[in-house]
């Protein structure tokens, strides 16, 4: 029974390790997206607090990702004038996951062109997926989404979302990892066309 708790925890942590590595080490820029309910007056919200725990977060640990994704979505939110309150107007959560990829790429053989090896010097070819004069790669990876949610507290409805999407690579220093959390949620933020009670 302790064994499976400690299981739980320990995959947790590595989960919530590889979600925010998404922002932090991606392979490639990660994909950033934002939308929002056309039919909300924004001007309406004007305070915010943090969902606890949030989605990356697990309540039998304190995640030091969780506490970097607030301290840089509190800069976009009170930079556009909200304020974080007990008795918010919106909730915002951070939530995560990852998914094995497998890609396969085929590509013609610069060697195996004009015949097999050449021995057949273009007097015959094989017949149609016979297979030879390409190669295929498979690589195998990693992609992780990252989701930041703005709920209406009251309504109990999501208004704003924030999606990250991009290959997950873990070659990056703790302090390049908080600066590329901070700039993965400033370019999202940028998707956030809205400013406290306006």
């Amino acid at each position: 029974m302790q064994s499976s708790s400690v299981f739980r925890k320990t995959a947790g942590l590595i989960f919530t390790i590889g979600v925010a590595a998404l922002l932090t080490s991606c392979a490639s820029k990660p994909t950033i997206k934002t939308d929002y309910d056309h039919s909300i007056d924004f001007g309406q919200y004007k305070t915010y607090a943090f969902f606890n725990p949030m989605g990356i977060e697990n309540p039998n640990y304190s995640s030091i990702y969780g506490s970097i994704f607030r301290e840089a979505i509190n800069k976009e939110m009170k930079s556009r004038g909200y304020t974080e309150s007990d008795n918010p107007d919106l909730l915002i959560n951070v939530s995560g996951r990852l998914q094995d990829k497998t890609k396969v790429t085929t590509t013609s053989d610069p060697y195996m062109s004009g015949g097999y090896y050449g021995y057949r010097r273009g007097r015959y070819g094989a017949w149609g997926g016979y297979g030879y004069g390409t190669q295929t790669h498979v690589s195998n990876y990693t992609e992780g989404t990252i989701n930041v949610d703005m709920v209406d507290r009251e309504l109990k409805r999501m208004v704003w979302e924030g999606v990250a999407v991009g290959r997950v690579s873990d070659k990056k220093t703790n302090e390049e990892t908080r600066a590329n959390i901070h700039a993965g949620i400033q370019e999202m933020f940028s998707g956030y066309p809205f400013r406290a009670g306006q």
